[in-house]
Parts: structure tokens; sequence; C-alpha cells
């Protein structure tokens, strides 16, 4: 299987490198290993998250694509669906199949269809829209919930200025 998985990395890291997509941008952390990538999100326009470059990593399964990668920022990000070490909580991402909590539809999960593309689009969306009801950072939730533009606002502006200054390391 492994064959295929970095077959098909390859072939999508190929396409967006020669087609990119409006909203980030992708790479190898190390060109050796084709599983795991680099991703640098550039905050979507008129969110709060404008002009920040938020960066992540994506480490994918030697199944990819039957199961789905874990998605990881670098930079810091206040959001109520990233945990405060990074980790992006979205369903998207979660292992196919049904939902234990009911929270899910099987078809929101993971599918073997889905490409570094469509994970992207995901997670950018995500930041437009954040989904409070089943947060990964409860506090984000919370204020997103209750103030979305006092305390809420002021941390993602801070974190934006940091992830400004720490592109150009």
């Amino acid at each position: 299987m492994t064959e295929q998985s970095a077959l098909l990395l390859r072939k999508q890291l190929a396409e967006l490198n020669k087609n990119p997509v409006e909203g980030f941008s992708a790479g190898l952390i190390d060109d050796e290993d084709i599983y795991k990538w680099e991703v640098v999100i550039i905050g979507p326009q008129d969110t709060l998250y404008e002009g920040g470059f938020f960066k992540a990593y994506l480490t994918f399964p030697y199944d990819y694509p039957l199961r789905p990668p874990k998605m990881k920022f670098i930079t810091e990000i206040w959001h109520p669906n990233v945990a405060k070490n990074g980790d992006v909580c979205i369903s998207i991402l979660h292992e196919p199949g049904e939902d234990k909590f009911g929270y899910e539809k099987p078809e929101e999960r993971w599918l073997p269809i889905h490409t570094v593309e469509t994970i992207m689009i995901s997670v950018i969306s995500m930041l437009a829209d954040p989904n409070s009801d089943s947060p990964a950072n409860v506090d984000a939730a919370k204020e997103w919930r209750e103030d979305p533009n006092g305390e809420f606002k002021r941390k993602v502006a801070r974190c934006v200025r940091k992830s400004q200054e720490m592109a150009f390391d």
C-alpha cells in the first residue's frame, strides 16, 4: 500500500505546484519524505484571520487515502476547532464510518476521494465559519459564542500579528 499512497501524494503535490489553489501553499517538510507536508494558510479575506500566515503540518498515514492525514498548526492560532496544541478538529479529518457520538454523518467524515486541496478548502472555510458545537478549544468556543468581537477578536488579532512576524523568519 505504501507505494500507492506515495504515488498519489506525489501526484497531488505536483498538481498543486502546477495549479496553485488560492488561500494556501503546500510543500514537503523534507524532500525525502512524501508523508509529511508543510502548508501555509493565508487568513481568508473578511474574516478575523485576514492577513495571517498560518503554518501547519499534514502527516499522512501509509494507507492514505483510506485514512485521513493528521493536521497540526505550528503557528499559534486561536480558534474553536483548533486544540491548544495546534491539532485541527474537523469532520473531514475524522476516521471514516459512523461517529460514535452521533454528531457527524458518515459522509461528513473522511472519504478516500478527499485530496489535500479539499482538506485545505475545508480548513479555510472553518477559519471563516467556526463550528462551536463540538469544539477542540473550549475557551475559544465560549469566547466566540459570547463575545466574538471582544476577547476572541483580540486573541485572534494577536495570533495574526505574530504569524506575520514569523512568516519571514
